[in-house]
């Protein structure tokens, strides 16, 4: 079809030529039939050049023929098609959403900031067009055929407004931890892989309407609101601090016993209940202070 209309194109200008010479002609009788031939030539060549397009890999042309949907053309380069067909060009290619994080309630009530990360890209051109209301949601509508900008920008639209229905759908389904309850339930901050696969699934759902295929979807972003921030961050170092102690006192008792039996097997020295209860009060003391003991030198005997 390009060799037709450069033919056609060649072949107007040489009616083009001999219309003008007929012009100049004295007799000029044929002048009319140049002219109209010309005409012809030129509209025919016009509507020829509207039917070739263009695509790059992963881009499509959404066909429709007088409203009807005809297809999706999808092959790679220069072609040509019916110059009467209506054509909206999309990108097949896949995109990024870094949605910013949003204030939720979990599943026990907290407040807490979530965010995520979505690549997701078009698979159904015809749901994309014609099942989602792109035409007015898109900036520029009048444009929408050649402004595959506009129309992208307006799934992506469409995207974040459900990624945020299913992001709060499922972060209301967990706690953001289980450190009071100990009930060894996923939650939000333990339980990552479990929740972004569940996130993709809702996504999936949610997005399928309009075409397109969730490729990936995690969370990039989760803390406690900023109104209890404060509260849960001393929470957090109050049960650092206690499980540290319980550890603290469990190797001091174990270091207490030790010296004991050491002192009794070797007989290095003999103690009695009193004495031995003086030992472990003063070891316990040395092993579980935050500062560090003072040593008192007694130059007497153990009975002063």
């Amino acid at each position: 079809m390009l060799f037709v209309t450069i033919a056609l194109a060649l072949a107007n200008i040489y009616a083009g030529i001999k219309w003008i010479i007929l012009l100049t002609d004295t007799d000029g009788a044929n002048g009319g039939w140049q002219l109209l031939c010309c005409a012809v030539l030129l509209i025919v060549s016009i509507v020829l050049m509207c039917g070739f397009l263009m695509l790059e890999p992963n881009e499509a042309r959404v066909l429709t023929f007088f409203g009807k949907y005809r297809g999706t053309f999808t092959r790679t380069g220069y072609f040509w098609v019916n110059p009467l067909l209506s054509s909206k060009k999309v990108s097949l290619r896949a995109r990024n959403l870094d949605a910013e994080p949003i204030k939720v309630n979990d599943k026990t009530g907290n407040p807490v900031m979530i965010g995520l990360v979505l690549v997701w890209k078009l698979k159904d051109t015809y749901k994309a067009l014609f099942e989602v209301d792109t035409q007015t949601m898109a900036a520029n509508p009048a444009a929408i055929g050649s402004d595959t900008k506009g129309l992208m920008n307006a799934l992506e639209n469409f995207v974040r407004v459900q990624s945020d229905a299913a992001l709060r759908q499922v972060a209301g389904q967990y706690a953001y931890d289980d450190e009071d309850t100990k009930t060894g339930e996923p939650t939000l901050r333990s339980s990552a892989d479990e929740i972004n696969e569940q996130l993709e699934q809702k996504l999936d759902e949610r997005l399928a309407l309009a075409g397109i295929e969730v490729v990936e979807a995690r969370i990039n972003y989760l803390a406690y609101a900023p109104e209890i921030a404060a509260v849960m961050l001393r929470r957090q170092q109050a049960s650092a601090i206690i499980t540290a102690r319980e550890k603290i006192v469990e190797g001091a008792v174990s270091m207490v016993k030790m010296a004991l039996d050491k002192l009794s097997n070797e007989e290095i020295v003999e103690l009695d209940d009193d004495k031995k209860a003086a030992m472990v009060s003063n070891l316990l003391v040395v092993l579980c202070g935050d500062d560090n003991a003072q040593p008192v030198v007694n130059t007497g005997t153990l009975n002063h």
